[in-house]
């Protein structure tokens, strides 16, 4: 049995308060439309469920940082906010007044002399104990083509120039897997470091430009990349946060093979789809003949992606390789996942599941490790 202090377990679904950290450097002059908008921000912010309170705070050094706290019961309803088009409108005011911003998340694991009154008592707990990671941070874009060009976009998205591994003395890419399902486009990343100085090194590499050029014209969301304010709101749309990652000891068998798994799920029902396969995901880890070495779940509204590295061949158990093991599981997963997905009048049969495995199952693009 694989211990818990030899996993890799990261997750959004233990149930700790989150504490959300917003740093901004605001442009000269900027600070009075950046209060003004903020106003309008909170006063949104302080009606959406789950959100318990927020700071506003200036530098006592330099009066341009600003740093904005939030807290909330539980990291779901924070993602479900963050990724909302509601969110996307409701902080686009600030972008004019700001030259560069930092976002990071981080459950409460302990507390001291906090006092809570009868009348407003702070719901969620303290994360139960310290998670053991692997200095790797995961993330996800995922974005949609028009129909008819998907052969292209393949071979646009294939032939691309890696740029330099190396980000600074501290950060590093390590892995860029891209995938296709139909007209959809999945880019997971796993960065050893920093993610955003990551992503601000690929942004600027020119080989990654080029390729970003070519694909622009068969997108299905507008974008110019010339504008920031266009740019930075289809990369916020495309951003699929990983919700959970969890890699077992035996992770690093030379017979792994990488996939993506697409789940479509009902309206209003990804997030419990995401939990779900977090919770099946744990329990597989205690099962020494589990053939999923690592999974991660990356979840934005009802679009809900499971990256696996399974050793052998996938189709060997679909109900291990979907997170549907398990009594009722199978039925469990059907019953969030959208009617097309596993046909209607589905009986969740292992039949039923092999063949949603078969249409889950994105296509590889591309797997680029850093050497």
């Amino acid at each position: 049995m694989t211990t818990l202090s030899e996993r890799i377990s990261q997750s959004a679904f233990d149930g700790s308060r989150l504490r959300v950290v917003l740093l901004l450097d605001l442009h000269d002059g900027a600070q009075q439309r950046f209060l003004e908008a903020y106003e309008h921000m909170r006063n949104q912010v302080a009606s959406v469920p789950g959100h318990i309170s927020d700071q506003l705070c200036q530098s006592i050094e330099n009066p341009s940082q600003w740093l904005i706290t939030s807290e909330w019961e539980s990291a779901p309803p924070f993602l479900d906010w963050v990724n909302s088009e509601e969110h996307v409108e409701t902080v686009r005011p600030l972008h004019n007044c700001v030259r560069d911003t930092r976002s990071l998340r981080f459950s409460v694991l302990r507390e001291t002399g906090r006092l809570h009154t009868a009348a407003a008592p702070v719901s969620g707990g303290l994360q139960p104990f310290p998670r053991v990671g692997d200095g790797v941070v995961r993330h996800a874009l995922t974005f949609t083509v028009k129909p008819g060009s998907e052969p292209l976009v393949a071979e646009i998205l294939a032939g691309y120039t890696s740029p330099e591994a190396k980000v600074d003395e501290h950060t590093r890419l390590r892995r860029t897997t891209l995938f296709m399902h139909g007209n959809r486009v999945v880019r997971a990343v796993e960065v050893q470091g920093d993610l955003l100085a990551a992503l601000r090194h690929v942004a600027r590499q020119p080989e990654v430009r080029a390729v970003e050029e070519a694909i622009n014209p068969y997108l299905e969301q507008d974008r110019d990349l010339n504008d920031p304010d266009s740019a930075r709101v289809f990369f916020t749309r495309a951003a699929l946060p990983a919700v959970h990652h969890l890699a077992t000891a035996g992770e690093g068998h030379p017979d792994v093979k990488r996939h993506a798994l697409l789940y479509p799920a009902k309206p209003g029902c990804g997030m419990a789809l995401a939990r779900l396969l977090a919770q099946q995901d744990e329990a597989a880890a205690d099962d020494p003949s589990a053939c999923v070495d690592s999974s991660t779940v990356f979840q934005r509204d009802d679009i809900v992606v499971r990256l696996v590295d399974v050793r052998g061949s996938i189709d060997s158990d679909p109900l291990l390789a979907l997170g549907a093991h398990g009594p009722r599981k199978a039925a469990m997963l059907a019953r969030l996942l959208d009617d097309d997905a596993v046909g209607r009048g589905s009986r969740a049969s292992e039949e039923d599941m092999a063949l949603f495995l078969k249409k889950a199952d994105m296509r590889l693009i591309t797997d680029r490790r850093a050497p």
